[in-house]
């Protein structure tokens, strides 16, 4: 038995992994992180898989799924969104898997982060501007460790990619202009490869007002 804690991609079915495919097709048994991994994906399970939206469970109640079907010998498809080692949220299941010695193998999936970028047509690493990335988000109801403040990786000059900020980007904009200026090229993404996506592209300067009233759920977005 063998839990696999699989990325589904950004949202376009079609960007899942073949292989986490291929096992979400296996699995007996598939517990799948809410609404932002497409219907399309969670489709593929078959017929008479368990089929489990983990959204609103505990974390011992998915723990307690997989000891059931730890009994039953039988596989766990964990199906998360985007790429699941990117805030992902499971650390906190491998340590749980690992004090109770089940097995578990991390399938990579296409993150969101490199979605937007092809949805903007960009690349994120130019010659003489830019050959880092840095994966951030601001503190809000998870702090940020003091070194890791938006204004020290700003010092950086490095491409920035922030989750789960949407909401403070008045902060983010003020944080940032000192170090990149008021016309650094800004851009806002909501549900990436999605039918419904949505994108705002601006600067420093005008990115707060362009955003005003679009309505960008924290949890889809990403500057």
């Amino acid at each position: 038995m063998k839990v696999y804690i699989i990325g589904a991609g950004p949202g376009d079915p079609e960007l899942i992994t073949i292989k986490g495919a291929k096992l979400i097709e296996a699995c007996p048994i598939v517990l799948y992180t809410g609404s932002l991994v497409p219907k399309a994906v969670i489709e593929r399970t078959k017929k008479d898989a368990i089929v489990l939206d983990s959204s609103s469970m505990t974390l011992d109640e998915i723990i307690s799924v997989i000891l059931s079907a730890k009994e039953n010998d039988q596989d766990v498809a964990r199906v998360h969104t985007g790429d699941p080692s990117i805030f992902g949220s499971i650390a906190e299941q491998i340590r749980k898997l690992d004090s109770l010695n089940i097995q578990y193998e991390i399938v990579p999936g296409v993150s969101s982060f490199t979605a937007a970028a092809a949805v903007l047509g960009k690349e994120l690493t130019l010659p003489e501007v830019s050959q880092t990335i840095i994966i951030t988000r601001i503190s809000g109801r998870t702090p940020v460790p003091e070194r890791e403040r938006l204004e020290i990786l700003a010092q950086s000059g490095a491409t920035l990619t922030l989750f789960l900020s949407v909401l403070h980007i008045r902060a983010i904009v003020e944080r940032l202009t000192p170090y990149y200026g008021e016309k650094c090229p800004v851009a806002v993404i909501q549900k990436a490869t999605w039918p419904e996506q949505k994108v705002v592209v601006g600067t420093l300067d005008d990115i707060v007002s362009k955003v005003k009233g679009k309505k960008f759920p924290p949890r889809q977005s990403y500057l």
